[in-house]
C-alpha cells in the first residue's frame, strides 16, 4: 500500500511538472526565421565572375601527392584577381598553402581567416561540366563553388575593398588556405608551424563548418546562422579476423567472415556507445526551440525536464539526432578471399568512428577493441584525432562573431552548432581557443545535396552578405 502511495506521490509530481512545462511554453512568444539574403545584383555579378574563375582552376587533392605545381598555378588566377591583396599584404607559400599577414596597429588579437583551395574529385554526370565555373539560374556551378572556395573568395574580396578604402586594421590580420583540406593533409599543419614560428596566438579563428543553414531541422522553417562551436573528432579502425584459409567446400564454424558478421551484430545490437546531451547540444537545441513548431518548443524549450527522455529516445529515432549525443561507428569498408571458393586467410572491415568529447578517442576505441576480443579480431589503428575542445558560445571572441552576424544579417536567428564533420580548424586548437566554424554563405538543400557529390553549386545571392561579413569582422575586431 505505501509503494501504491508513493507511485501515486511520482506521477502526481511528474504530471505537475509537465504542466508547468505547458504553462511556461505557451507563454512564451513563438519566434519567425524572417531573414532573407538582400538582392544585390551589381555586386552578386562581379562576386560570381571572380568564384567562377576559381572553380575552373581544377585544385583536386589526391591522398599521397604533394601537387605544389598544381596549387601555384592557382595562386596566379588569385594575383589577377586580387591585385591589392597580393601588391600590400605579405605572402607566405608553402607547398601549395597559402598564409597572407596584413598587419594592424595592435598585435594582441590577430584575426586568421580560412577556407580551402582543395577540392574532392567531381566523378558522374553533372548538368553543368563540373569545373565549368557556368553562372546561370542565379548559381555559380561546379566543383569548389560552396565547398569552400567561395570563402577564399569572400575574404579576399574583403581584404581587397578594404585595400581600396586604405583602411588600416585595428589587429592584424591573418587569411590561411590550405591546399590539403579535403585529403586531411599536412597543408594547414605547416601553416600553423610558421604561425608559431612567429609567435602569433590568433584570437579567434573562422573557418568552414557551420553556415547560413535553410531549414537545418525538421521542424524549422527559414534561414538560421548554424555556427559550430564543436567539431567531433574521427577515426578508421581496421577489425581483422584471421585463419588458416582453406576450401569453402568444408567450411568452419568460425570462418573470418562469420566472426566479423558476428562482431556487427553484437556491435549494432549492444552498442558500447553513450548518449549524452553536452552543453553545446542543449545550447543548440534551446537556441532552436522557438522557432519550431509546439511539440518542439514544449520538449527542446523545457530540457531541465525533457532532457533525460530526449537523451533516451533521440538515437532511436534520428541519425542526425544520434551524432549530435554520442561517438557513432560507421562500417565503411570490407574485404576477403579472392576466390569465390576460397575461405579468406584474412577478412577485414572498416569501421568509421566519429568521437564525441564525454567518451573520446581512448574510451570510444578501447570499447570497440573489447568487443572485437570476444570474437577472436584483432583491432588496427589507421588513423584517429579526438573531438576538439569546445568554443565558449559566452566568450568575448564568440560575442564578436555574434555581433558581426546581427550588424550584416539583421534578424537571423543565431545558433551554436555541434559539427559531425571534420575541417582544419582542429589543427588551429593547438594555438587559439577560438576556433569558430562559420562560412557566410547560404546552404539551402540544394548545397547540401551537391556538398561532395553532384552538381555542386552556390546561390549568387551568397555572395555580398559573405564578404560583407568578413569585412565586418575585420572592422569590428578591436
Amino acid at each position: 500500500m505505501i509503494a501504491l502511495y508513493i507511485l501515486l506521490g511520482l506521477i502526481g509530481i511528474l504530471l505537475i511538472l509537465v504542466c508547468i512545462a505547458l504553462i511556461r511554453t505557451l507563454l512564451a512568444p513563438a519566434r519567425t526565421a524572417d531573414w532573407e539574403p538582400v538582392k544585390d545584383p551589381a555586386r552578386e555579378q562581379q562576386y560570381a565572375e571572380k568564384l567562377a574563375e576559381m572553380v575552373r582552376y581544377e585544385t583536386v587533392s589526391y591522398k599521397g601527392q604533394i601537387q605544389r605545381e598544381k596549387f601555384l598555378g592557382f595562386h596566379k588566377v588569385l594575383e589577377e584577381l586580387f591585385p591589392l591583396v597580393h601588391q600590400h599584404l605579405e605572402k607566405f607559400e608553402i607547398d601549395g598553402s597559402l598564409l597572407y599577414f596584413w598587419e594592424g596597429k595592435k598585435h594582441d588579437k590577430p584575426v586568421v581567416l580560412m577556407g580551402h583551395q582543395d577540392v574532392v574529385p567531381a566523378e558522374g554526370t553533372w548538368e553543368h561540366e563540373p569545373f565549368s565555373g557556368d553562372i546561370t539560374d542565379g548559381k555559380i556551378w561546379g566543383r569548389g563553388s560552396a565547398d569552400t572556395k567561395c570563402s577564399v573568395m569572400a575574404f579576399l574580396q574583403a581584404a581587397e575593398e578594404l585595400l581600396a578604402e586604405g583602411f588600416t586594421p585595428e589587429q592584424d590580420v591573418w587569411l590561411s588556405s590550405s591546399s590539403t583540406e579535403e585529403i586531411g593533409g599536412d597543408g594547414c599543419p605547416k601553416l600553423i608551424a610558421e604561425l608559431k614560428r612567429r609567435g602569433v596566438t590568433p584570437y579567434i579563428v573562422n573557418d568552414e563548418g557551420g553556415s547560413i543553414v535553410t531549414e537545418p531541422m525538421a521542424g524549422l522553417k527559414g534561414n538560421f546562422a548554424m555556427v559550430g562551436v564543436l567539431e567531433k573528432g574521427q577515426g578508421n579502425l581496421r577489425i581483422i579476423a584471421r585463419s588458416n584459409g582453406g576450401h569453402s567446400s568444408y567450411p568452419p564454424k568460425n570462418s573470418p567472415i562469420v566472426r566479423l558478421a558476428a562482431f556487427l551484430t553484437d556491435l549494432s545490437k549492444h552498442s558500447p556507445m553513450k548518449s549524452l546531451m553536452n552543453t553545446q547540444a542543449q545550447e543548440m537545441f534551446a537556441n532552436m526551440a522557438p522557432y519550431g513548431p509546439f511539440w518542439m518548443r514544449l520538449l527542446f524549450g523545457n530540457l531541465w525536464l525533457f532532457k533525460p527522455l530526449l537523451t533516451a529516445l533521440m538515437p532511436s529515432i534520428s541519425s542526425q539526432a544520434a551524432a549530435l549525443l554520442r561517438t557513432t561507428v560507421a562500417p565503411t569498408m570490407q574485404s576477403g578471399s579472392d576466390g569465390c571458393n576460397v575461405l579468406p586467410q584474412e577478412a577485414s572491415l572498416v569501421l568509421n568512428l566519429r568521437y564525441i568529447p564525454h567518451q573520446n578517442m581512448d574510451e570510444s576505441n578501447a570499447a570497440i577493441r573489447r568487443i572485437a576480443e570476444k570474437h577472436d579480431l584483432e583491432v588496427e589503428i589507421m588513423d584517429a584525432y579526438p573531438a576538439c575542445t569546445p568554443v565558449d558560445s559566452h566568450s568575448e571572441a564568440f560575442r564578436l562573431v555574434e555581433d558581426v552576424i546581427r550588424e550584416v544579417f539583421p534578424k537571423l536567428p543565431i545558433i551554436p552548432y555541434v559539427m559531425t564533420g571534420g575541417t582544419d580548424a582542429r589543427f588551429y586548437q593547438e594555438i587559439c581557443d577560438a576556433c569558430i566554424r562559420f562560412s557566410p554563405v547560404v546552404y539551402g538543400p540544394a548545397q547540401m545535396k551537391g556538398m561532395h557529390g553532384l552538381n555542386e553549386n552556390l546561390d549568387t545571392y551568397s555572395l555580398p552578405g559573405a564578404v560583407d561579413y568578413y569585412k565586418t569582422l575585420i572592422q569590428k575586431n578591436q
